[in-house]
Order: C-alpha cells, then structure tokens, then sequence
C-alpha cells in the first residue's frame, strides 16, 4: 500500500492512504542504510493484521528534501513577509527565494499584513504603503504575489488557486504571519499563532514539529507547516550555479564578453549593462553581490 508522512513523532510515523492515517513503523534497514523517513515522503508500507502499528518498506525517490525542518517533496514554497511588524528586510526574503530556486520548486511570495497600508491618518501606514509598493515593484516581474490582510478574502482565494494540486510549504522570517495564513487555509490545523516581541519586533517561533495538512475537499493540496527552515542560513550552492537562482539575472548568461563572468567587475558584463537599463533591480543585484561574497568565503 502507498501513501504519504503527515507527521512523525517518537519514532511514529503517521502515513495518509486514502482517507486513512495509518501509524507506522520503519522497518531497520533504514536506520542501517542512515535513512530516515521524512514529513512529505511517499512510501511503501505494509498493514499487519492484528497489529496496531504498520510498517514502512520503502521510501520512494525524493523530488527534495530539507535537513531543519525534516521534510521532503515540497512542490511549492509561498515566501512569506510583511508590510510591517515585522518590517521587511529584502535580502531576507531573497534568501529564501533563492533556496526555493534551489529546489527546484514553483514559488509564489505572500504580502501580509497589508491592512496596515490601509489605516488612514496614521504615518505608519504611509511608510507600510511604500514598502508594499516597493515590494511589488521588485517581484511583480519575476514571481506570483499575492497581498493578505485580515479582513479581504480576495488574496485567500487567490492563494488557493496558485497552491492548487500541490504541496506548499511557507517559509519566511519569524512573525511576518506564516501560521496565521495557515490557520485561515487549514481552520482544523488550530496552530498556535506567537506574539511579536515588543523589543524586536520579531516574531517568536511556536510550531513544535513538521506536520503536512490536506485542505478540505481538495486532496491533491497539502500544506506542511513546520518549526522553520533553518537550513535556508546556508546556501549550498556554487559561484557558477548562483547567477540561475535569480531568474532576471541568470537568463543573461553567456551573453557576457567572459564565459565565466561572475557579474561583478568584470569587463563588458550583459547582467550589469541590463542593470544600468534598470531591466535588473539594483536591489536584488545587491542580494546576488552578497551571496556571492559569502560563496566565496
């Protein structure tokens, strides 16, 4: 029989087949090969009568998968930020964008908070008008976005139409409102929502384990929600690899005077004339220069 992890406890794996959670165990020749099973996995597994745990046989080839948060088989990553509260910072999310490049996975990025652009009179939501403007700006070019806010159902529904069919996982800073939009997505899930600290205007992480939701009425959607993708602190890549993770920047490449230009001081470089054109944001040519710098070291 064939299903997916939803989740993973103590040893636990709780398998979906159907509309059936089956809790398995795995069978210890992973743990002899130095496998394990991951949240997202499609596996094998083998129902024993009479005994109340399954037994999983067979991990099957993995699309991707990701060290902290332990998961696999994500299809889609929504980058997450924030208008405000906590205020955006546009390496951070071009980290992200970066590592789901890396995946190889579709990419949609989620404006939340929006509302707060909204509030009339108050200098705050002038400044979160801005940023919101900047931000569509820089990614309306190269990638899905979708604005959220509390109250308006149009950027859900929106949602739920690009996620459609697919396992998404939702990535981004702590407190931009990852587990909010999931709550909204998934009302079952119940996930516990953290305060913003005060002092740092960060949020706090409250999602203990990795766990992978279907919407309601949709089973070819799953959402994972999970502690937070650590592993998108260092980007495993090269110097040569790193210019295709920026779409805008990579589709330049071999139109330089150097085959092996790196787009930085080099003579006669096609990403740094587009740049000048203003067909590259300079902003996310700073992202490129930075990761590039810390490839390097």
């Amino acid at each position: 029989m064939r299903g997916t992890i939803v989740k993973g406890i103590a040893g636990f794996y709780y398998v979906k087949s159907g509309e059936t959670v089956y809790r398995c165990k795995a069978r210890g020749i992973f743990k002899e090969r130095g496998e394990k099973p991951a949240v997202g996995d499609s596996v094998e597994m083998e129902v024993i009568e009479g005994n109340d745990d399954s037994l999983i046989t067979e991990i099957l080839p993995r699309r991707n998968s990701f060290v902290r948060p332990f998961v696999a088989n994500v299809d889609c990553f929504a980058v997450v930020t924030a208008v405000a509260r906590p205020a955006p910072i546009l390496q951070t999310i071009d980290r992200f964008l970066v590592m789901a490049e890396k995946a190889d996975t579709d990419i949609i990025l989620c404006i939340n908070k929006c509302d707060l652009a909204d509030e009339q009179g108050k200098s705050s939501a002038r400044k979160a008008a801005d940023t919101l403007r900047l931000i569509k700006e820089i990614y309306s070019p190269i990638y899905p976005v979708v604005c959220l806010d509390s109250d308006d159902e149009a950027g859900m529904e929106q949602l739920r139409e690009l996620i459609k069919g697919r396992k998404v996982a939702f990535a981004g800073a702590s407190g931009v409102g990852k587990s909010t939009i999931i709550n909204r997505l998934l009302p079952q899930a119940e996930m516990e929502t953290g305060e913003i600290s005060s002092k740092s205007q960060r949020g706090k992480h409250t999602t203990r384990h990795s766990q992978l939701f279907t919407i309601n009425g949709d089973e070819g959607t799953m959402v994972f929600d999970t502690p937070g993708f650590t592993s998108f602190d260092i980007l495993q890549a090269d110097e040569e690899e790193l210019q295709f993770l920026y779409p805008e920047i990579g589709k330049y490449a071999g139109k330089c005077r150097y085959d092996n230009c790196r787009h930085l001081a080099e003579p006669e470089c096609a990403v740094k004339a587009a740049l000048e054109k203003g067909e590259i944001n300079r902003s996310r040519y700073e992202s490129y220069k930075t990761q590039m710098e810390e490839l390097r070291k």
